[in-house]
């Protein structure tokens, strides 16, 4: 296991289901979601310190990755966005049957500008999301730890 503890798997049926088949089949089945390339997260709940696994769109480059914690627009944050700030260094993330350890951290400026295009680009949603709630959807960059 990536991250050393006890798995949760989420109470939403869906993303456990996918989840499950992610893990056993080692991406090749449930690594799509709504068509397009996805990866598994894995946080540390910041309340249980138990695992928990999320599915969210695959945006990578250079061995980086980002997560949009846009919960479709949402008022509120994903609960997994809790987990990151709470423990940016309990980290991993699976892009099929490759499963490590990365730091996550919060793009601003520039930076998230340069995310966010890459991760419109696979998801092009994000902007609708973004104009439907008044919060400011946060999007990490995850640096892998060598």
């Amino acid at each position: 296991m990536v991250l050393d503890g006890e798995y949760e798997p989420s109470p939403w049926d869906m993303i456990a289901e996918q989840v499950a088949l992610y893990e056993a089949t080692g991406g090749e089945e449930g690594y799509l979601l709504e068509g397009k390339p996805c990866i598994i997260l894995w946080t540390r709940g910041n309340r249980s310190g138990k695992v928990r696994k999320t599915p969210l769109m695959r945006v990578e480059h250079d061995g980086s990755y980002a997560v949009v914690a846009s919960m479709g627009g949402a008022p509120q944050h994903p609960v997994w966005y809790h987990n990151l700030v709470a423990g940016p260094e309990e980290v991993a993330l699976q892009d099929k049957a490759t499963a490590k350890r990365y730091v996550a951290r919060q793009a601003e400026g520039e930076e998230k500008a340069e995310w966010w295009g890459r991760a419109t680009q696979v998801w092009p949603s994000y902007d609708d999301y973004q104009a439907v709630t008044e919060r400011v959807i946060p999007l990490f960059v995850l640096d892998p730890v060598d």
